[in-house]
């Protein structure tokens, strides 16, 4: 079983964290994982950076700007995953746009995501129907499950057609900002968090954008089966670096 489907099924509230690869520095990628699973993270998604991202706000694109100036590319972190199976075992997301993804060749990536033991991606501007009727077949072969968002915006149709081809997990966007573009949620975000609760998806909803600390972590975690954290956790690799990284994580889930 992929390794995401096994950890939804766990009774709890999962935390999921997000930080870019290369960032702080070109060679951290595989320690932060490392300590993110020692601190009891249940699955981490790494940011492939790429110059033009559109659902990021400043502090994700500012540490996208300087992973890719660090040299940091798709091929640079598959060499770097190569061996992280031998020492993690939580799931591993490769969140990117499909840009880079397609450069490299979509069966060439996947195929690489089954060598060095990817569980998942996440595209954020690759359309659900286009992913069902020209790639999903390629990701099916080789494993991989691919997430997709829903956002304030999305119709109830399309979020039952996203339901009725996901095969994981459902990514809940909070809001239509950028990611860190909000703090915490008011009365709009938690009534979009009730709507999409009861309309009983089969998918497990994970909440990202806006989830900073312990109280909006449970805020979000009160209608879904989790919450992703990535603004706040860059901020705190870009002042404290990677040496307390377990103090982030205890601050939000001790």
């Amino acid at each position: 079983m992929n390794r995401i489907k096994r950890k939804l099924k766990e009774n709890k509230k999962l935390l999921s964290i997000y930080f870019s690869a290369g960032f702080p520095k070109i060679d951290d990628t595989v320690e932060i994982i490392k300590e993110l699973e020692k601190n009891n993270v249940d699955f981490i998604e790494i940011g492939l950076p790429f110059s033009d991202p559109l659902a990021d706000g400043p502090t994700i694109q500012d540490s996208s700007s300087k992973a890719l100036k660090n040299g940091m590319n798709t091929n640079c972190l598959f060499n770097q995953l190569a061996n992280i199976r031998n020492s993690v075992k939580i799931p591993l997301i490769i969140m990117g746009y499909f840009n880079p993804i397609l450069q490299y060749g979509v069966e060439k990536f996947c195929k690489k995501c089954e060598e060095v033991g990817i569980d998942g991606c996440i595209i954020p501007d690759l359309p659900a129907q286009i992913f069902h009727e020209n790639y999903k077949k390629i990701f099916d072969k080789y494993g991989l499950i691919n997430i997709f968002l829903i956002t304030p915006q999305t119709t109830e149709n399309r979020i039952k057609y996203i339901d009725e081809v996901s095969d994981g997990f459902i990514y809940l966007v909070s809001s239509s900002s950028t990611t860190g573009g909000i703090n915490g949620f008011g009365n709009e975000q938690l009534n979009y968090f009730k709507r999409i609760s009861r309309m009983n998806l089969k998918n497990p909803l994970i909440t990202g954008f806006g989830i900073s600390d312990k109280k909006s972590f449970n805020e979000a975690t009160a209608y879904s089966n989790g919450g992703i954290i990535g603004s706040a956790f860059i901020k705190h690799l870009k002042t404290k670096g990677i040496s307390k990284i377990d103090k982030f994580v205890q601050s939000i889930i001790d």
